[in-house]
């Protein structure tokens, strides 16, 4: 009887498999790590007008997560993302503040809405690809803010919607988007969806997704429903986006108006995205403080925000085109090589 050779594992696996593990056990301590500093945070900073702009990049930080999944991972350009970011904020405005409806039922409302519209706009329009799906999403942003606007006896038009309620938790209301308390509500909320995301990203369809925006072609012939991935990518980066729009209408002192939801926000949300660096985990929060901070120094100069986005865009490109995240990533290898290095020739010696 001949005797059965055993087959040496595949190495490339193991080590593939390996590096997976100890990427996902990185991520979880950065994780931890960001976010005790993040509730550290409030205890130094006593300011009320910081606190205002730390929740903003908070919510920044979750309308460039979801576009990150959509654009990073799933490979789709979106140049209307801020049309879902409207629609979740006066879904729940118009709901608490015309129908009386509970703040939590009304985000849960806008959550639903807003997927749905999300489903039935990406059907259609992720059939497309380059240059006529970015145009596709570019008019669907177009046309929520005129529906905005027009629809004066719902939304209040141009004039904006008023009296809307705010947040309660535990029977305590949040009233201000100036509130300490409102800065932990509103963090809580960017913990609870980055770990989501670092979860999704990693699993099956995370993978399927980076299969996707490597090589649609491949990803199909490899079994990968591809119309079905890019449609589910938008829904749930939809979905971020209308929780951060319901955030956004119960902390902005009971006022909505169609402005912060236009074509700059969605460039801005783009930018974002580019800058801090498309798929990865830390990019969408750097690309969240640079762009907030450039937002607020830029204030006095508002008709020039978009200028110096293209620029940011274009120097990107060509200084940096994986983003602040990979580059600050590809410096820290250097300095553990060159660390390794000196501690090598300590020892030699």
């Amino acid at each position: 009887m001949a005797a059965v050779r055993e087959v040496p594992p595949d190495n490339d696996v193991h080590d593939e498999v390996l590096a997976a593990t100890q990427r996902r056990r990185a991520q979880k301590v950065q994780i931890a790590a960001f976010f005790l500093f993040v509730a550290l945070v409030p205890l130094a900073v006593h300011n009320r007008y910081y606190l205002h702009i730390l929740i903003v990049v908070g919510l920044n930080l979750i309308l460039a997560t979801g576009l990150n999944l959509l654009m990073g991972y799933a490979g789709q350009v979106s140049l209307g993302h801020a049309a879902f970011y409207g629609i979740g904020a006066y879904v729940s405005g118009i709901l608490t503040a015309t129908y009386g409806c509970n703040p939590w039922a009304a985000l849960l409302a806008a959550l639903a809405v807003t997927s749905l519209v999300a489903w039935l706009v990406g059907k259609p329009t992720l059939r497309l690809r380059g240059h006529y799906l970015a145009m596709a999403t570019l008019g669907v942003g177009i046309i929520v803010v005129v529906v905005i606007r027009q629809t004066t006896g719902l939304t209040g038009g141009a004039a904006g919607l008023t009296e809307i309620p705010s947040m309660t938790l535990f029977g305590r209301e949040l009233q201000s988007n100036m509130d300490m308390h409102y800065f932990y509500f509103v963090w809580a909320w960017v913990c609870l969806l980055t770990v989501l995301f670092a979860n999704l990203v990693e699993s099956r369809p995370g993978r399927a997704l980076r299969a996707l925006h490597d090589s649609e072609l491949a990803a199909q012939t490899l079994g990968v429903d591809t119309a079905a991935f890019k449609v589910r990518a938008l829904v749930i980066s939809a979905a971020y986006a209308s929780i951060a729009g319901t955030l956004y209408a119960h902390s902005s002192m009971r006022f909505l108006s169609p402005t912060p939801f236009g074509f700059h926000t969605s460039i801005a949300l783009l930018v974002m995205v580019v800058l801090g660096g498309q798929g990865t985990l830390w990019g969408p929060a750097l690309g969240a403080v640079t762009i907030t901070a450039i937002q607020e120094a830029l204030r006095p100069y508002a008709d020039y925000d978009i200028v110096v986005y293209g620029l940011l865009l274009v120097v990107m490109m060509i200084v940096m085109p994986g983003g602040l995240s990979r580059a600050l990533g590809a410096l820290y290898g250097r300095l553990r090589e060159r660390v390794a290095r000196h501690r090598a020739g300590d020892v030699a010696r």
